[in-house]
């Protein structure tokens, strides 16, 4: 049955002050964390590295020099008339250049289904940007069994099939990185932060697993010499605010992010490829884990969207000592130029990875004929069999 939109408005009504309160007390700590911005941003980055010398987890330091950017916003001056021109542009700059991406889906162990099993699959795109059109799209399966799952089913069974399709993902990279090696013409993005603090909510042998995948990909990157930047369409990261809070001695928010700050500095007058410089990492938490990694992750805000908050990029430290990271930046502004405001390549390689209701089907239908063959006792649900013949 469809929800009551008179019960819920009338819900809303009855717990409006709430939201009154809420909104009121966020607004009162952004216009505190703005004033800190703008006091901050006219100190040159030395100043600022300086005091917060000596704090472990200072949220960020400053990495690349400031200039007398107001409110550490970094104008790309990127205006054009015409679509064509944007494309033109994008032309001009990705022309040659292997942008690489990959995706993940997956079948999680169902009670529909009498022994554990599930499937992981991953899709990659590599766009070489050529005027012939080259581009290479391909999938790689696992089917994990009870084995693998080694619990029954539950929580437990699809944090395992999540583990395995994250170690997919990055191991999947790196094999593009190692094929590519020394190339200064390409660029692998990672569709999430390099930072794996979700995993801090898993017990330890989850977190040391997404940490060492992340590790790995990390060192890849560095070693092979090929470009990562993580992207990050929705952030709610607070390295900004927490080394302003330390810089200016303000109250601790529990709302403000990042992004949120960045959009509304300059009277919220970021424009579209505006940016703010690189920062380094330092956040505490899953970073202690990341040994020789965990200080070598920068960070800046790009302006994507008109209408949205600015997104954050991730990138190896190496990246901006090589002096890579402008044309990088820039190569990440094309890619969403043509995706039209997500970067294309990421988009591309979700499309190829995901695993639709048909698909799953298919899976179950596969399953149960080998079984039969092999003479194992696998049994699907009344239910599971009816969706089947009906579908």
């Amino acid at each position: 049955m469809p929800i009551k939109p008179s019960q819920v408005l009338s819900l809303l009504e009855a717990k409006r002050d709430d939201f009154m309160s809420y909104d009121k007390t966020a607004l009162q700590e952004l216009q505190q964390y703005l004033a800190a911005l703008a006091q901050m941003s006219r100190q040159p980055e030395k100043a600022l590295q300086e005091k917060l010398a000596g704090i472990q987890y200072c949220g960020a330091l400053p990495l690349e020099p400031f200039g007398k950017f107001q409110d550490w916003i970094i104008p790309s001056k990127l205006i054009w008339q015409s679509r064509e021109q944007s494309l033109e542009w994008v032309r001009d700059r990705l022309t040659g250049i292997s942008t690489f991406a990959v995706d993940g889906s997956q079948i999680y162990p169902s009670k529909d289904v009498s022994i554990p099993v599930a499937l992981v699959q991953i899709g990659w795109y590599e766009n070489s940007h050529l005027p012939s059109g080259i581009y290479e799209k391909d999938i790689d399966l696992d089917v994990m069994t009870p084995n693998d799952l080694r619990v029954e089913r539950g929580d437990l069974a699809d944090r395992k099939v999540n583990l395995r399709r994250f170690e997919m993902e990055t191991q999947r990279i790196i094999k593009y990185m190692e094929s590519h090696a020394d190339c200064e013409t390409c660029l692998a993005f990672f569709d999430g932060s390099l930072v794996v603090t979700f995993a801090e909510a898993f017990d330890e042998e989850t977190r040391n697993f997404y940490v060492k995948c992340m590790r790995q990909l990390l060192q890849a990157s560095e070693y092979f010499r090929v470009p990562l930047v993580g992207y990050i369409d929705t952030s709610t990261a607070h390295d900004l605010t927490e080394m302003l809070r330390l810089l200016c001695n303000l109250p601790e928010s529990k709302s403000l992010h990042d992004a949120q700050l960045i959009s509304r500095a300059k009277n919220g007058e970021m424009q579209w490829g505006d940016r703010t410089p690189l920062f380094l990492c330092q956040r505490s938490g899953v970073l202690d884990q990341y040994q020789d990694q965990a200080d070598r992750i920068a960070f800046t805000y790009l302006k994507t969207n008109k209408d949205s908050y600015p997104v954050r990029l991730e990138l190896p430290v190496w990246v901006y000592e090589a002096g890579w990271h402008d044309r990088i930046l820039d190569w990440v502004r094309g890619e969403v130029v043509i995706g039209g405001g997500y970067p294309y390549v990421i988009e591309t390689a979700d499309q190829v990875a995901v695993l639709k209701n048909e698909d799953r089907q298919v899976f179950y239908g596969l399953l149960q004929d080998w079984a039969d063959k092999e003479d194992l006792k696998l049994r699907l649900s009344r239910k599971m069999v009816s969706k089947m013949r009906r579908r």
